[in-house]
């Protein structure tokens, strides 16, 4: 984050793809792409395209990791060799690490681990494409992924991420924003009743700046998270459909 842009970020109010500050780019969303996991979804926020699968609830292995009366949620996010310009070594690395813990963090409070004791839960997060935001790509993605799994959760989740440009709040960071912006604020909420779960900061923020990427986040979330319910929507009438 920081330093110089080879282009400029914002000129006459529009960002470097065209889109206003506010402006999401398009979601696309599908569920039900591994036949052998238990639940998963492929997500895309513009190019940055995340595979997720769950498997799961299942006797926790190894068995020392194993809590009696509750179940342990595991994450782990990864991004493929190809995602970016640059070949990626396939070993995890402390970013890749750090983002698992945090994504874990962000869906545990709407699950009912406590229906699950001494099992484990395992999230798989494959980013087979990056161009900023893939953070909250893939707490989006793991979210469809667990409601299609079927594991009771309180909701669903959305992801949103929140940067500056100089002074100039916008939402969902391509990869130049996410580079060369002034700030970047991952934020996961659970619409429906105004939680957050997740909320970090890079870069120096006002309070009145923390007070509108928080309104900007739930704004965004709320055509996200209707796409996710009609997703799955959709995915349970095909199921009835061939049943």
């Amino acid at each position: 984050m920081g330093g110089k842009s080879p282009v400029p970020l914002l000129v006459d109010g529009k960002r470097v793809d065209g889109r206003l500050p506010e402006d999401h780019r398009p979601v696309t969303m599908r569920v039900g792409v591994l036949p052998n996991a238990s639940g998963s979804a492929l997500v895309g926020y513009g190019n940055t395209v995340v595979l997720a699968a769950v498997y799961g609830p299942r006797e926790a292995m190894p068995r020392h990791i194993a809590l009696p009366d509750t179940g342990v949620l595991r994450v782990r996010y990864h991004m493929a060799p190809f995602s970016t310009d640059e070949r990626k070594s396939p070993a995890p690395t402390r970013r890749e690490i750090e983002i698992s813990k945090v994504v874990r963090q962000a869906l545990e409070p709407v699950i009912f681990l406590e229906q699950f004791p001494k099992s484990s839960i395992d999230v798989f997060l494959e980013v087979l494409q990056a161009d900023g935001s893939t953070r909250v790509t893939s707490i989006t993605a793991a979210s469809l992924a667990l409601a299609d799994s079927g594991i009771p959760m309180r909701d669903l989740v959305v992801g949103v991420s929140i940067g500056k440009i100089g002074d100039t709040v916008v939402v969902d960071l391509n990869k130049l924003e996410d580079n060369y912006g002034d700030g970047d604020m991952p934020i996961a909420v659970v619409y429906r009743r105004s939680w957050i779960t997740l909320m970090q900061a890079d870069g120096s923020w006002t309070v009145d700046e923390v007070k509108k990427a928080i309104g900007l986040a739930f704004r965004a979330a709320e055509p996200i998270y209707k796409m996710e319910r009609d997703t799955l929507k959709g995915r349970y009438s095909e199921q009835a459909i061939v049943s």
